[in-house]
């Protein structure tokens, strides 16, 4: 009931015609079920004409007479569609542990690639996600072409997230010199742990004034790599490599967008699926002694 009294309170009987090509606009709140649409999509894995249907039988199912904008409408929204923010479920600093991953484009030829056995070299975009290590949920995300590098998506993510972060934690892709400078530009109390390369040497200033990864070193060489795992937290990164497992799993291994905008809000709202799935399985547990 409260679902059938939003939509009523702000019913709209007919789209408006803004005398372009006679193309219908759907003034809201029609155009903010573009967001629901999308995040329907992404979970059942639908195409947009049969999203299109399943929202239309949705507000029918409800008895509501609300226009649904078509899948062309859907998918041109699809580039300016911004979903609201949320606040933490959790406060204090955030543990932030960060990996990327491919997706691979669907293009329009690849029924014909299928088809005919055409030998083509596949497309793919690189996605960056950061999570919060306790509550499990996706804070961060950025999508870039295959020849962008890890670590030149640190400043990226970490301007997504206004909370403190308490430590930031990568794989070997992300030491480098420039992610310790990001990260203490931003955040100059987080903890950078990301493990070094078996090479790697100590910087000039190392005898003097250590940096963060000067001392990564040095504990690795007095107490070996395994116990420095353990000591700074640096396996957390297992976490979003789950997390990333999770995406493959429910969401998919590619992008169905064409475009860079429609592609980026579609990342968006993928997280954003994940996120609810992850609230709703979670249990709440509250201490009570």
């Amino acid at each position: 009931m409260g679902c059938r009294r939003r939509f009523q309170h702000a019913q709209v009987r007919q789209p408006v015609l803004d005398g372009r090509q006679h193309r219908p606009f759907f003034p809201n709140p029609a155009c903010c079920t573009d967001g629901r649409a999308g995040i329907g999509r992404a979970a059942f894995h639908l195409a947009l004409r049969q999203t299109e249907g399943l929202i239309g039988s949705i507000l029918h199912w409800l008895g509501i007479d609300l226009p649904v904008p078509d899948h062309s409408t859907m998918a041109r929204r699809a580039r300016t569609v911004t979903l609201p923010s949320k606040a933490r479920p959790t406060g204090g600093a955030l543990h932030l542990p960060v990996d990327s991953t491919g997706l691979k484009m669907c293009g329009p030829g690849e029924w014909l690639i299928e088809k005919h056995g055409t030998r083509k070299r596949r497309s793919w975009r690189n996605l960056h996600i950061g999570m919060d290590a306790a509550s499990g949920r996706i804070v961060a995300a950025t999508l870039t072409g295959r020849e962008v590098d890890d670590a030149a998506q640190v400043g990226p993510l970490l301007d997504q997230i206004t909370d403190p972060v308490a430590s930031f934690t990568g794989d070997g892709a992300y030491d480098r010199t420039a992610v310790y400078a990001t990260a203490r530009e931003r955040h100059p109390q987080a903890a950078v742990v990301t493990p070094p390369r078996a090479d790697a040497v100590l910087s000039d200033m190392a005898a003097t004034a250590p940096i963060q990864r000067d001392r990564h070193i040095q504990a690795i060489a007095v107490t070996g790599r395994m116990a420095w795992q353990r000591d700074s937290a640096c396996n957390r990164r297992a976490r979003v490599e789950g997390q990333i497992g999770r995406w493959k799993q429910v969401i998919g291994d590619g992008l169905r967008f064409h475009t860079v905008k429609a592609q980026v809000t579609e990342v968006a709202i993928a997280a954003e699926v994940l996120n609810r799935m992850r609230d709703l399985g979670r249990p709440e547990s509250v201490r009570v002694a």
